[in-house]
């Protein structure tokens, strides 16, 4: 574990701190379509994604969900790092998209090194940061934009994560995340293909520009 924490971590971590890391932290390897946390669930353990990218969820008044960020690989998750500080129940659902690998961190160790590493409590602010901007975005993104501008941002998204410009979703799964129908998908879909943004295969989705 400490040769692959040097080869993520060396260029962000002090080499104690790695050392350290190594010694506490347990290694976990996750599949397509895991749940990694679950609503409610109480959170001992901070997790540092090695690689692979997970979808971080928000439970509404509706029962539905709805997509808040993805992080990626060197990221984790503020909203989980709250939960484990304050030890509340988790207020999110993290999905893998992808297979993948983190670290699970235990709280007592995080506390620890706020106080012992520079480079640990930078991290760490960073990651709210980051995940604060995204989760505006969000918010902006529900407030302002159409749906049809809410989807095509979605869809970059997931080009990105996954590295390829063919999505492999299904019409529902897109509405899920979305907290929409299908058929809103479906028809926003073919009016994104008809201006040239896309185009529609039988199982997936490309985009062209």
């Amino acid at each position: 574990m400490l040769d692959l924490l040097k080869a993520n971590y060396s260029p962000i971590f002090e080499e104690k701190l790695i050392e350290e890391i190594a010694q506490v932290a347990s290694l976990r390897d996750f599949h397509e379509g895991d749940i990694l946390i679950d609503f409610g669930d109480y959170i001992k353990k901070m997790p540092l994604l090695l690689n692979g990218a997970i979808k971080i969820l928000r439970e509404d008044f509706d029962e539905g969900e709805l997509l808040l960020y993805f992080i990626e690989k060197g990221d984790t998750c503020a909203m989980t790092m709250a939960c484990c500080m304050g030890e509340t129940k988790s207020e999110i659902r993290a999905v893998a998209e992808t297979e993948g690998q983190l670290l699970m961190i235990p709280v007592s160790k995080m506390e620890d090194w706020l106080g012992k590493y520079k480079s640990w409590r930078n991290f760490v602010f960073n990651s709210y940061n980051n995940r604060l901007k995204e989760m505006l975005s969000a918010i902006d993104s529900l407030a302002f934009m159409n749906m049809d501008e809410r989807l095509l941002n979605y869809l970059f998204d997931k080009s990105k994560i996954n590295k390829t410009k063919f999505i492999q979703n299904t019409h529902q799964e897109i509405a899920y995340d979305l907290h929409t129908s299908r058929v809103v998908i479906s028809r926003l879909l073919k009016a994104l293909e008809n201006q040239g943004k896309i185009r529609l295969h039988r199982a997936s989705i490309e985009l062209i520009k």
